[in-house]
């Protein structure tokens, strides 16, 4: 099997959006639901209340679980999201629904201003969107979309469209976004890691002075309770970066945060994977694209890989050195196919050790360690367990043959989003619903794994249901 394959591994020859439909009490007609309530006719918004518009990354996850239901849907989520990327490359991590007022979420567009202020990074005009980014699962994201149905895909024109924008972004990160000089992608807010609040961007967010709490209003609070969100003093200092960001005209590697993530850039690698698969599909050659990834994945062990922690750090770019602090990020690496046998045996050690306790203490993997004096089963990516830092290491499980172990995270992340009703993170230890519940990734994710677990089934010869 080769690399791409086994990052995307799953039969190819039968399509679930062709399937009887499900019981509609069902786990996946539950899912669906939730995707199909969320769906504004061009994408899904994470959820009505607290994130009414396209988010980047949460699109590329829903997805992947889109694509067991409606192919062409997931098809024009991704393309949705492609159609407001800059001229410089970037996938902007938020695109403003017009329709939605602008107190419904902070920072809103007229903070943002990128029609303006991103006129010389080539930000679109026709619609608004934030100024920074997020992880880059969106070209694994096309790559399986296109698996669900290749005919459609085909017919369509999906790949051939995509896939130079794909590209763009890939070189924008590589480029603009190396920072620290090793071929790395460098993160220059915390929301751009997508694990807003984790303790791992505690030391180096205390260079940057904090906004005064009467310069914005968090409308999150509207939505949830304060002891599960970031505080005030975070919040602050998120404002900050962001203002600065965008009052310099959103270029980049002038700010006071700058680190190299392990998670953030194994996605990439994962995603160059896939491009190399999109770009065989399309007639050309994956090999340089395979090679670039064999190089990332050797700068990220090279740069961030912690023998000691036995797992990946984060690396902060703008003081040097490592982050001493236990992220789930440092565990999402596992999924990269060509991780060393050692490393990955560590990463397989340390997620099921006292760090995070998966299948022990925890039956989802905490966002944080058990163990960190920072921890709190509930407060926002400080310690709560969320589903698609779990989807990940369930992949990364499987590609490394910790098929058992697979299996186990598998059961518990489909009871755990079924009896939290799709939440957004649950705590750890109880799998209380934490956050908001119908949360579309939950729900995505839900439908990719229910999916895994009919194949299984099917090849056992039991009954489907």
């Amino acid at each position: 099997m080769d690399r791409t394959a086994q990052l995307t591994a799953r039969r190819a020859d039968r399509d679930i959006a062709y399937d009887p439909p499900p019981a509609a009490d069902s786990p996946h007609a539950g899912a669906a639901r939730v995707l199909e309530e969320n769906w504004t006719g061009t994408s899904t918004v994470p959820s009505r209340g607290l994130y009414p518009h396209q988010w980047s990354w949460d699109s590329a996850f829903i997805a992947i679980g889109l694509r067991h239901v409606s192919p062409l849907r997931a098809q024009t989520e991704l393309e949705t999201l492609l159609d407001a990327q800059w001229g410089d490359g970037r996938v902007p991590h938020i695109v403003f629904n017009p329709s939605v007022p602008l107190d419904a979420y902070f920072p809103s567009p007229d903070f943002w201003r990128s029609s303006t202020a991103g006129r010389a990074a080539g930000a679109p005009r026709t619609v608004q969107t934030s100024g920074i980014v997020q992880p880059p699962v969106h070209a694994l994201a096309a790559w399986l979309v296109h698996r669900a149905d290749p005919g459609l895909s085909r017919a369509r024109g999906f790949l051939t469209r995509v896939y130079p924008r794909l590209a763009a972004w890939h070189r924008y990160l590589l480029h603009r976004r190396d920072l620290g000089g090793a071929g790395l992608a460098s993160v220059v807010h915390p929301w751009e890691q997508g694990m807003d609040n984790s303790p791992c961007w505690d030391a180096p967010l205390r260079r940057v002075p904090p906004a005064p709490t009467r310069s914005f209003r968090r409308a999150d609070l509207d939505h949830g309770a304060a002891d599960d969100r970031p505080t005030d003093l975070d919040y602050g200092r998120y404002v900050r970066l962001a203002t600065d960001y965008r009052d310099g005209e959103y270029a980049d590697g002038q700010g006071l945060f700058a680190v190299e993530d392990p998670a953030f850039n194994a996605l990439l690698i994962a995603s160059e994977h896939a491009l190399a698969g999109i770009a065989r599909e399309l007639g050309a050659t994956g090999t340089a694209r395979h090679a670039r990834a064999e190089r990332l994945t050797a700068a990220l062990i090279d740069r961030m890989w912690d023998p000691a922690s036995g797992m990946f750090l984060c690396h902060d770019v703008r003081a040097g050195g490592l982050i001493p602090e236990r992220g789930v990020s440092g565990l999402i690496p596992l999924l990269l196919p060509t991780l060393p046998r050692d490393i990955a045996a560590t990463l397989v050690g340390t997620a099921h050790g006292p760090h995070f306790g998966l299948g022990r203490t925890t039956r989802l993997a905490p966002s944080y360690d058990l163990l960190g004096e920072a921890f709190d089963p509930h407060r926002y990516w400080r310690g709560p367990a969320w589903f698609n830092t779990g989807w990940l290491l369930e992949r990364g499980l499987r590609t490394h043959g910790e098929r058992d172990r697979a299996e186990a995270l598998r059961e518990a992340m489909l009871d755990l989003a079924v009896a939290s009703d799709f939440a957004e993170y649950v705590d750890p230890y109880t799998g209380k619903a934490c956050g908001i519940t119908r949360f579309s990734w939950t729900a995505a994710l839900t439908l990719d794994l229910l999916h895994d677990f009919e194949e299984l089934m099917d090849s056992k010869g039991g009954n489907r249901g």
